[in-house]
């Protein structure tokens, strides 16, 4: 922890994520959801109207296509942000460990089974995958986090296989196997504590990644349904208005940039974060 926060491009990343963070937090106290709403995560609308209205004493951030309030949804689309990440993070992290887990150290017929799915899987390109399957299903915030899960646990099997494969073959394995220890307790108590740490980094980068996709996902019509407080869908509504008004190419330009802007600090916070973690728990990176 002392290295991480010497780091400066580390406290960069730190800064954004306790930033959205605590904006995440406050969402009730920024943006108070109307009288009698079911689901907060609703954008109040102000009128029908098509054309967005600018940034006002009314609307701070301005409003949106069907006049959605900007600000309220990009408060709490960021619980939306960390809600999907985290989700999907810790569902890929699990299914990984247990899938990558048990191939490295069985090995034979099991470890085959496992890596040729994980090897179909990687075939293809995350966010076609990711469209393929929620489409099959159904557009929706919960399939379209189901498919970014399904599409991102692949990456965290590979690579816990990989030092699976090297640590079981050392002494201190063998010697909890003599003293009769259970290949469970052998796997989740002395091999993966001890290959945990390059799934840690994946995980910090891959958060950044995982709303990038998701924020497609709902740009396309695959995820949160309009008027949902999601930054994707805050930037869908903004694909008729990118080059502006009559005469005026920068009229609206608050529809796409700030939604826009969030993701891309979003993103830029965990991974300056993921690259510091790997640089201090890197040996190789240290020398």
């Amino acid at each position: 922890m002392k290295k991480l926060l010497s780091n400066p491009s580390s406290l960069a990343g730190l800064a954004l994520i306790v930033f959205f963070a605590a904006v995440a937090v406050a969402a009730p106290f920024l943006a108070r959801p109307p009288k009698g709403a079911r689901n907060p995560y609703l954008i109040p609308q102000d009128g029908y109207s098509s054309e967005p209205a600018r940034p006002s004493a009314k609307h701070w951030f301005g409003t949106t296509e069907s006049q959605y309030d900007l600000y309220y949804g990009m408060v709490w689309g960021t619980r939306t942000a960390f809600e999907v990440a985290l989700f999907v993070v810790v569902t890929s992290l699990f299914i990984g460990i247990l899938l990558g887990g048990a191939a490295g150290f069985y090995g034979g017929w099991i470890d085959e089974i496992l890596m040729r799915g994980t090897d179909v899987v990687l075939a293809f390109p995350d966010l076609v995958l990711a469209v393929v399957i929620v489409s099959v299903t159904r557009p929706g915030l919960f399939n379209a986090m189901i498919s970014v899960m399904l599409v991102s646990w692949p990456s965290y099997a590979r690579l816990l296989r990989g030092d699976v494969l090297s640590i079981k073959e050392r002494d201190f394995v063998a010697a909890a196997r003599a003293l009769g220890a259970s290949d469970a307790r052998i796997l989740f108590r002395h091999i993966i504590p001890n290959c945990v740490y390059p799934l840690l980094v994946l995980a910090s980068l891959s958060m950044g990644r995982i709303v990038i996709t998701a924020a497609a996902l709902s740009y396309l019509g695959l995820g949160a349904p309009v008027g949902y407080a999601d930054w994707g869908q805050l930037i869908s509504l903004s694909r008729n208005w990118i080059m502006g008004g009559s005469g005026n190419s920068f009229q609206y330009w608050h529809t796409l940039l700030i939604p826009g802007a969030a993701i891309f600090l979003f993103v830029l916070g965990w991974n300056l974060l993921g690259d510091a973690v790997r640089d201090v728990l890197d040996p190789r990176q240290r020398s």
